[in-house]
């Protein structure tokens, strides 16, 4: 196989490199980019710490390839921060103690923030559903639904005052 030539855009930056092609997604970005963000746990796609979204869509980075990513957009934890400012999700978490040790908080973020983007007014049991392949040693996971269930109506308040204006 050797060495094939990669291009992504990661958080709206674009990275061009020549990589080995068994090099995983996560590797990539920990080690080519210097994102260090995305965790490296289990290394088998179980754990969920390896999560980033690509295209938009949860992906456990540790089984993915870095050429399979060739073209795509991918986000990390790093990306949803916005000019020094914590995303809505980002700022529940912390406000409703929903992270303990952190190790496990970057892939649970990814996963969560799909699905507030596809489903902006989940129940707590579609919370935890969407939770199922993100493991947390630390915590029962109360911190971590009230952050989301929190963070959502965050969201739906700031849509609806976009929409007023």
């Amino acid at each position: 196989m050797g060495k094939q030539p990669t291009r992504m855009n990661v958080n709206g930056k674009s990275y061009a490199r020549v990589v080995d092609a068994r090099l995983t997604l996560a590797d990539f970005l920990r080690h080519e980019i210097n994102l260090t963000g995305t965790h490296l746990g289990c290394e088998h796609g179980v754990c969920g710490a390896c999560t980033v979204l690509v295209d938009g869509r949860s992906t456990r980075s540790c089984l993915m390839f870095a050429v399979q990513a060739n073209g795509c957009e991918v986000t990390t934890v790093e990306g949803l921060a916005s000019g020094g400012k914590l995303s809505v999700l980002q700022q529940a978490f912390i406000d409703n103690h929903g992270l303990q040790c952190g190790f496990c908080t970057p892939g649970m973020l990814m996963t969560l923030t799909e699905l507030l983007r596809e489903n902006p007014q989940p129940s707590e049991q579609e919370v935890r559903e969407a939770l199922t392949g993100n493991l947390c040693r630390c915590t029962g996971y109360a911190g971590i639904v009230a952050a989301v269930l929190d963070a959502a109506a965050r969201l739906r308040s700031a849509d609806g005052k976009k929409e007023t204006r």
